[in-house]
């Protein structure tokens, strides 16, 4: 009998760690593989040499960063020789928005406004959570100012660009997460969404981007935009959010609009698909009139996708009126407070389009700002009730593909301007929905197209079960690294 001598499993390269997802690096950590110092190192030389080109990071600090991976090194090692415990993260390289407190590190919030010379000795929950799951935290991502648009772009930071065309806006606000994450620069990055801002970029850059239900990840300080402020994860795989979600959605007594603590495991069930579930399919929540054609047959395709995964998708709308003006109205009013606590000499220092939006804000009025809160009641009340009919509610992410990327100021700030373009966000924010932007497809063009899952409020795990349903199928896909450079 002949002896088959087994094939060794090559060792991963630079290149190859930085294309796995944060479950795949948990494997191969697990199964001593590579180190944790590999797969850092990987990751800092692929942002050394393409941030240049997307400005995706604001701040890098590699020297904590390699500190840390040693640190995980030293568990893992334990883990492996002793059964000693590891982190639900142990070892992954995540980024974090420049919205979020991260002690050590300035959080300058895109904004000139804010001196880096000050202390910073606290972190956000979410950060410190990820620190106690032995992340490693490698620098924070840019940011519009005060994270004050769905494109990223502002005067500290200039543009960040879209990973798949360098000439198209990465999104915003959550921009640098997204675009850092859809070229391999981290495979996980913590955005904010206040309007869409994790769901916006997500879908312009192809990666997977969640807005949990509000208060689901506990924030500190809370945002000055109010209860439509969520705090999310990017990634490339559904998988690779619920393991975040996990560690993200850990209690902290700071945030007094935090929901009580959720001991399920966002993995558990995962891959349980969709069969019998009731779908809603709206591509265009009854009010959508600039639906790109190429996006609305991709969304067509998908719900037939559902349909074959045994869910039954039925075509119709939630009966609500675009809330457009709701969302703008509470968001300009909050930019007025923001600009009215700047000193005269650093409002003018502000971002044009944060000053137009501050002008704005000065003519809402207090009863404007009752009236508004009544009508948000009103489109959560409508969407509880709708929600009773369906487990999930199906529309696309965003009604256009990535478009130019400019500095700020460019175009005249208003409603449409601001939200327009992106009409299936924003309402569920009001309504503090869970919501994830997954990819569907590439436009001609060669541009990401993305489908949004809306689920019942508290319904997260849902959510991300049947976005990896769809994903199972149709897993996202990253640029080139070639094509990235090149363009640059």
């Amino acid at each position: 009998m002949t002896e088959v001598t087994p094939t060794p499993t090559p060792t991963p390269t630079p290149t190859t760690l930085t294309s796995l997802t944060a479950t795949q690096l948990l494997q191969g950590y697990r199964a001593g593989q590579f180190s944790v110092v590999d797969a850092t190192q990987a990751f800092l030389s692929r942002i050394e040499y393409l941030n240049p080109s997307l400005n995706a990071f604001c701040l890098i600090d590699a020297e904590a960063a390699l500190a840390s991976a040693h640190r995980s090194d030293a568990r893992w090692q334990a883990h492996r020789q002793l059964g000693a415990p590891v982190g639900a993260l142990e070892g992954i390289p995540v980024a974090i928005k420049d919205l979020i407190l991260t002690r050590g590190w300035p959080t300058l919030r895109g904004s000139r406004t804010v001196s880096a010379d000050q202390d910073w000795s606290v972190d956000a929950p979410v950060v410190a959570r990820l620190r106690e799951s032995g992340a490693v935290l490698v620098g924070k991502t840019t940011t519009p100012e005060f994270g004050c648009k769905g494109e990223t772009n502002s005067p500290l930071t200039g543009i960040t660009r879209n990973p798949w065309n360098l000439a198209r806006t990465s999104g915003g606000s959550s921009g640098g997460s997204s675009a850092a994450v859809s070229a391999g620069l981290v495979p996980v990055a913590i955005g904010t969404d206040g309007a869409g801002s994790v769901r916006i970029p997500a879908a312009f850059c192809g990666n997977v981007g969640f807005k949990p239900s509000f208060g689901r990840v506990p924030a500190y300080p809370l945002s000055p935009f109010g209860s439509v402020a969520h705090l999310g994860p990017h990634a490339m795989s559904v998988a690779d959010i619920a393991l975040t979600m996990n560690v993200a959605k850990q209690p902290d007594a700071r945030d007094w609009t935090s929901l009580p603590e959720d001991r399920s495991d966002y993995g558990i069930g995962l891959n349980d698909g969709v069969r019998g579930m009731r779908i809603a399919y709206s591509p265009t929540l009854g009010y959508v009139k600039n639906l790109d054609p190429e996006i609305r047959a991709a969304l067509d395709q998908v719900a037939r996708v559902f349909e074959s995964l045994g869910a039954a998708v039925d075509a119709v709308d939630p009966g609500f009126e675009d809330p457009l003006e709701i969302t703008t109205g509470l968001w300009f009013a909050a930019a007025r407070q923001v600009y009215d606590g700047l000193s005269g000499p650093n409002q003018t220092q502000t971002d044009p389009d944060f000053q137009a939006q501050a002008e704005l804000g000065s003519r809402i009025t207090a009863a404007d700002l009752h009236s508004l809160n009544l009508r948000r009641g009103l489109l959560g009340s409508q969407m509880r009730q709708f929600m009773q009919g369906f487990d999930l509610l199906l529309t696309p992410a965003i009604s256009i593909p990535a478009f130019a990327a400019e500095p700020a100021g460019h175009r005249p700030m208003d409603p449409q301007a601001m939200l327009g373009w992106t009409p299936y966000s924003y309402p569920f924010n009001l309504t503090q929905q869970p919501a994830i932007s997954i990819p569907c497809g590439l436009t001609r063009d060669g541009l990401p197209m993305a489908l949004q899952l809306v689920g019942p409020m508290f319904g997260d795990a849902l959510v991300l079960r049947a976005a990896r349903a769809y994903e199972s199928l149709h897993p996202a896909i990253r640029p080139s690294l070639t094509e990235v450079k090149a363009r640059g």
